[in-house]
């Protein structure tokens, strides 16, 4: 394998789960639960990355799209733009890695929105080397999802949004031929969730979201059919409540809890014929079927979350992640801040280092930033609508 490739390789490994700490621990036979398209489960704004990588439940924003659809309908403002970017696996000195998104809604009334969003995922400059490290042609992999939501109210507290998504994958597609012909996969899914707001008029009480996300077709790099991968299929669900405190000081709590609804691969067994023909029964089998088939195996990840709001203007956010050895068994904590100024809003975040030498998280120092735009005015009491 080239060392071009090996690149490739390793920035879909961590985005999967599989940190140094996890391939550290191989000899415990750790069976990762890894799927094409991984970028689909990186949070991509940088409120939710403040709070643990969490957004199925907390409180309506501009990029609840890359969540929970449904909470669109509970939002203060008539609709919003918001912007982020991140720098990606900085802490492996790869400079030119990023992943950058796009999302907006728009109220048609105070039952219904629709939404969209964009993410694209850079995997930065390839140079392909042969076996003897003479350069070859150059390639620049990337992959984006774009997708489009309706929710609407279906009460005064709950609500129901739905989400079609188009994929596409370019990972190697001009690579020099080995053999196979590699091509830039595609795929479509959808989202369907559901949103609680039990929260009063200043905003105090509980709310709750559940969801299925990516619920679509397998996503192929070659023209062979049995070669076609998972996407990452999921389904979260999540709780909060939020105090409020003489109208200015407000803080929430959050958990949630996902399930990746994709099987385990088979387990080696060093007999080439049984791994090949396990294998083979492992790709044969449906995208419906590998949902059920996912229940078999750990691949759970949990986060809690906490926000301080002050006015409506600023905000400071702390939160914890953790998943299942199947998933890579990462954890870390994340801070971030906010600060609204009018129509505008800017979000930070930060990953802190954890671990130490060969057991050193590479997300250590992840930086997000977020920039929103309220397209929503001026609520009747005079008060900027919020845009977080």
């Amino acid at each position: 394998m080239t060392h071009s490739l090996k690149r490739i390789c390793l920035a879909g490994l961590l985005l999967v789960g599989i940190s140094v700490n996890a391939l550290a621990q191989s000899a415990d036979k750790i069976n990762i639960v890894t799927t094409a398209v991984p970028f689909l489960r990186i949070s991509p704004d940088a409120r939710a990355g403040g709070m643990g990588d969490m957004g199925i439940s907390t409180s309506a924003d501009i990029n609840s799209q890359f969540y929970n659809v449904a909470k669109y309908p509970f939002a203060k403002a008539n609709g919003g733009i918001g912007v982020t970017y991140t720098p990606w696996l900085k802490d492996l000195g790869l400079n030119d890695v990023f992943l950058a998104s796009l999302a907006g809604y728009y109220k048609l009334d105070e039952q219904q929105a629709i939404s969209g969003s964009l993410r694209y995922f850079s995997l930065g400059n390839i140079q392909f080397t042969d076996a003897f490290g003479n350069d070859l042609n150059t390639g620049r992999p990337r992959e984006f999802g774009l997708d489009l939501g309706y929710s609407r109210k279906l009460s005064e507290k709950l609500s129901l949004g739905v989400a079609l998504r188009y994929i596409y994958s370019n990972l190697a597609s001009n690579a020099p031929s080995t053999g196979s012909a590699y091509k830039a996969g595609n795929a479509v899914s959808g989202d369907v969730g559901l949103y609680y707001n039990g929260a009063n008029e200043d905003g105090q009480g509980w709310h709750a979201g559940a969801v299925f996300s990516n619920l679509g077709s397998k996503i192929g790099y070659t023209s062979d059919a049995t070669q076609k991968n998972y996407i990452p299929a999921n389904f979260g669900i999540g709780a909060g409540y939020t105090w409020v405190t003489n109208e200015v000081h407000k803080i929430t709590l959050n958990g949630e809890i996902n399930k990746l609804l994709v099987p385990a691969p088979p387990v080696l067994t060093q007999d080439s014929a049984k791994d090949a023909q396990a294998y083979a029964d492992y790709n044969g089998n449906g995208v419906v079927a590998g949902w059920f088939k996912s229940f078999s195996n750990n691949a759970i990840s949990y986060a809690v979350g906490a926000e301080y709001m002050y006015n409506d203007q600023f905000a400071l956010r702390a939160g914890y992640y953790g998943d299942s050895k199947a998933m890579g068994k990462r954890s870390y904590f994340t801070l971030g801040v906010g600060i609204n100024y009018n129509i505008f809003g800017l979000n930070f975040s930060y990953l802190l280092p954890s671990g130490n030498g060969v057991n050193r998280n590479p997300l250590s120092n992840t930086i997000r930033f977020s920039l929103l735009f309220n397209l929503g005015g001026v609520e009747e009491n005079g008060s900027t609508n919020r845009v977080y």
